[in-house]
């Protein structure tokens, strides 16, 4: 692979910072006409969100909020609102069939892109019947269409996404078909930046070296983990045109909100002990304030503090303050026997949103979800295998991670999956008593399908996937 200098330019948006977003649309589509898809690719192109758009758009957001007093959120991009700032973005992705369509057959060098997320369902654990190639994932149907792309349209209203929307749909016109799309949101009001279970999310984003500035506590990965071609990626043998691109992996993953706070409840005997076994189920009270820091009660302010709340580490085979099962241990066992150079070559970038509307009160009554809600998660890697489906299959699907932690840990309580039916058990729920089992009732998290894509570059998406 020929390598230019790295320009954030010539990097889509979401991928290195996470487009800026109150809502965000997913578009899948179909290409039905080639030749006329690549011909009118060209226009679509100017709507496309650089990195540099991004991380502009991302400080005048946060430069904006300070000066009319409202509070800048760490994490997942930058959330906005239309008194804020209006702005709106747009990136777009294909799947191996998507490419294979387009006329590039060249593989991409990821095994797991090529074969596609439903090849991968069984070994990530996704509920389903048979086994094998005749594995059959318990999807929603939509996902188990053959799909060649996904455009992501965020911004800071619906009327701004829509408005996007309607125009990269326009400038395709007939040449695709859509299959389906889906509209995340940011929650609302002291929910801001929390997902559906009510965890403040995308505290433990890895830095980028040289795009990111690390906070105390934050580990700094190299380039190549999420860019074709840059650093430990750089000598990788891949066609010239995946430089600068990315892999994103998508998921619909819904949440039982009701009955996990049913579960805990139950559990726990008083809301004050379901709070801190929920906090030990994810390693952080809701707040996002670490169990290893403040153990035994939340501290929103700590919470809030972006240059303390992620500055700590694991104690090795010690799970008095932190449980090895927690979720936020499972993903990044920072301190525990894997040193964190291993660690850095298996992070991911998170993008994603919730999905669906908040819990109504009959639903928290009844302890039963009636409202399909939960994450769209998105992520991004240089490789599937070593990062988004080792975390899942290898590390949260497996009951004795993190390695030699005693007594055995048990799978992620929240994304843990598995296709048997044996009951998950985990050990170090009880602050009290960290060796005492609990047997999980239900999975809380259950994958509805998704698709495994590829982010070119800007100069990939002008001069080899749009017509000259």
């Amino acid at each position: 692979m020929s390598v230019a200098p790295f320009s954030l330019a010539n990097v889509q948006g979401d991928v290195l910072f996470g487009l800026p977003k109150q809502t965000e649309k997913f578009l899948f589509f179909q290409i039905n006409d080639v030749d006329g898809f690549r011909t009118n690719f060209g226009n679509v192109i100017p709507l496309i969100t650089t990195a540099e758009q991004t991380s502009g758009n991302i400080s005048e957001i946060r430069q904006t909020k300070q000066r009319i007093g409202l509070a800048a959120n760490e994490g997942d991009g930058e959330t906005v609102h239309p008194a804020v700032v209006t702005v709106s973005g747009v990136n777009i992705a294909f799947s191996a069939k998507g490419l294979s369509k387009i006329g590039l057959v060249d593989e991409v060098g990821d095994p797991e892109f090529q074969k596609g997320q439903r090849a991968d369902a069984e070994e990530l654990g996704d509920e389903g019947t048979g086994s094998g190639s005749s594995y059959e994932p318990k999807w929603e149907s939509q996902f188990l269409q053959e799909i060649h792309g996904v455009a992501l349209i965020a911004g800071d209203s619906h009327e701004s996404v829509d408005e996007k929307v309607q125009s990269v749909k326009e400038i395709l016109s007939t040449t695709i078909t859509e299959l389906h799309s889906i509209t995340g949101d940011v929650r609302p009001d002291s929910q801001r930046g929390h997902e559906h279970f009510g965890y403040k999310d995308g505290i433990s984003q890895p830095a980028v070296d040289g795009v990111d500035t690390p906070k105390p506590g934050q580990m700094s990965v190299d380039q190549g983990t999420a860019l074709f071609g840059r650093g430990v990626d750089a000598n990788t043998d891949r066609p010239d045109w995946t430089l600068d691109g990315s892999i994103m992996v998508f998921r619909k993953l819904a949440q039982q909100v009701p009955e996990l706070d049913k579960f805990l409840l139950d559990t726990a005997g008083s809301q004050e002990g379901a709070d801190l076994m929920g906090a030990r189920f994810v390693g952080r009270w809701k707040s996002g304030a670490p169990l290893m820091i403040t153990p035994t009660a939340d501290d929103p302010a700590l919470g809030d503090d972006a240059s303390k709340n992620n500055d700590f580490r694991f104690v090795n085979n010690d799970q008095s303050k932190c449980p090895f099962h927690a979720h936020i241990r499972k993903m990044v066992p920072r301190g525990d026997s894997l040193p964190d150079s291993f660690l850095k070559q298996h992070m991911i970038l998170r993008r994603g949103i919730p999905y669906g509307p908040e819990v109504s009160e009959s639903e928290k009554s009844s302890g039963v979800t009636s409202q399909d809600r939960g994450l769209l998660f998105v992520c991004y890697q240089s490789s599937i295998d070593a990062g988004f489906k080792l975390l899942q299959q290898g590390w949260a699907n497996v009951a004795a991670f993190p390695p030699r932690a005693s007594p055995t840990p048990g799978q992620d309580p929240l994304i843990g999956q598995s296709t048997g039916e044996s009951p998950r058990i985990i050990t170090g729920a009880f602050a009290n008593d960290t060796s005492k089992p609990l047997t999980l009732l239900q999975h809380w998290v259950d994958s509805k399908g998704g698709e495994y894509f590829f982010t070119p570059s800007l100069p990939t998406l002008r001069d080899v996937i749009a017509k000259q």
